[in-house]
């Protein structure tokens, strides 16, 4: 891989013709050791452990497979999770050994195109994270003399990602015809819901290994080499985007820009097959100067969201601007909803030891996620509330009260759940 990477990064227009035989049984073997165990299974009902029982025979008739061209991947498994408000994401569980060959694609595609990519993508790369886009949007306001905020979200992106398009992309830098045909395979693998088959002629389904990087690609060409390249160029003023897969933010100066690029990104993104969601797509004031400029008259200044986290405008306790950060309310109320139906299904299934030690490792995961600087409060809620509904669901495995307060605060003594902890200090501005 580190070949195929310096050639990408020694000659920029390289189209690689041979890439097909890098999918060899010893290579098939190290991207199963990649895959994470205890995950949903697909429409096969084979788990990970049990596919390793004979992985050497396994690997070995899946290379021949592959070969041959006998191999195609199965359907996804669809399965839905709560998104908030209600509403559902779909995702796409693939078998196990669609999971191998996906990762070998990823692992190839990310060993070519990491050195395309643009420091303002930040997900579901090597070596970044959603947390360095949130910090990188940080900076933006706080250094650079941001005063408007385009908050856009595209609508339903991993639904109408074009086929045809996607390939277009892809062959920009690859050109071994049998890893397109591949990968077009899984394109087109469609997915069962309810034991009924779909076909699909468009998108690339969540929850699949190969997905986000597919995703990279896609809004790499559509999106972060257009405003570099042609959008920056035209801008009366600084501009910045940030975007972390489909979610992504824009910054800028004066609001001209802010207006053109609303109305650029919905004819860019219409040659890509993808529209805005109106609903969730803005231009909003916001910035050092907006803030001053509100509260001289009394104003409030508005807030956006951008991956789990709430952007408000504020003052540290030296008087001076600050950009806060917090969770969201939607993502607040939804990791609350999810904790107390976890409690509630798990109460009368084990002992209160065995689901304690779950329940801190839960907290432990919010915490390394929103444990950002200036968001202290919002875990410590957050706590508060995991710690009363314990209680209550502990006190609901029978008609009789079997804890109160008293004897759960000497229990927390000596069972302790984590508090919050700050993961992610304020970045250094300079």
């Amino acid at each position: 891989m580190s070949l195929i990477t310096s050639k990408a990064r020694e000659n920029p227009k390289e189209r690689f013709t041979s890439l097909m035989h890098l999918l060899n049984e010893d290579f098939l073997k190290s991207c199963f050791y990649c895959l994470k165990r205890g995950k949903a299974v697909g429409v096969d009902g084979v788990k990970v452990a049990e596919y390793e029982e004979n992985l050497t025979e396994n690997v070995r008739d899946l290379h021949k497979r592959m070969r041959s061209w006998k191999y195609r991947p199965q359907p996804v498994r669809r399965v839905y999770i709560p998104k908030g408000k209600g509403k559902f994401r779909p995702l796409g569980i693939p078998a196990v050994e669609d999971k191998i060959i996906q990762m070998a694609l990823k692992r190839i595609l990310e060993a070519i195109y990491e050195v395309d990519f643009l420091p303002v993508s930040f997900g579901f790369r090597p070596g970044k994270s959603c947390h360095q886009a949130v910090n990188a949007l940080y900076k933006a306001i706080m250094v650079r003399p941001t005063n408007y905020i385009a908050d856009v979200d595209i609508e339903r992106f991993f639904d109408t990602v074009e086929h045809k398009r996607l390939i277009a992309c892809l062959e920009i830098r690859i050109a071994d015809p049998n890893l397109i045909r591949l990968i077009v395979r899984f394109l087109k693998a469609g997915y069962l819901e309810e034991g009924k088959y779909y076909e699909v002629d468009k998108g690339t389904p969540q929850g699949a290994i190969l997905s986000p990087c597919l995703a990279n690609i896609y809004l790499h060409y559509g999106l972060d080499l257009w405003f570099e390249e042609e959008f920056k160029k035209e801008a009366i003023a600084y501009c910045q985007i940030i975007r972390y897969a489909d979610d992504f933010v824009a910054a800028f100066q004066k609001k001209a820009d802010a207006t053109r690029f609303n109305e650029a990104l919905r004819i860019r993104l219409a040659e890509f097959g993808l529209r805005l969601s109106e609903q969730k797509s803005r231009i909003i004031p916001f910035g050092r100067l907006v803030f001053a400029s509100n509260q001289a008259k009394g104003a409030k200044t508005d807030t956006f969201d951008f991956l789990g986290f709430t952007f408000y405008c504020t003052r540290s306790r030296k008087g001076n601007f600050l950009v806060g950060r917090k969770t969201a309310e939607t993502k607040y109320r939804q990791k609350i909803k999810e904790l107390k139906t976890w409690l509630k299904a798990v109460r009368n299934q084990a002992k209160l030891k065995d689901w304690w030690k779950i329940l801190a490792r839960k907290l432990e995961g919010h915490y390394r996620y929103y444990g950002i600087s200036g968001n202290i409060k919002e875990m410590q809620s957050f706590y508060q509330e995991a710690k009363a509904k314990a209680f209550k669901w502990i006190n609901r495995r029978s008609q009789k009260k079997s804890c109160n307060w008293q004897g759960f605060c000497r229990y927390l003594q000596y069972n302790p759940l984590p508090k919050p902890k700050i993961y992610h200090p304020y970045p250094v501005l300079w």
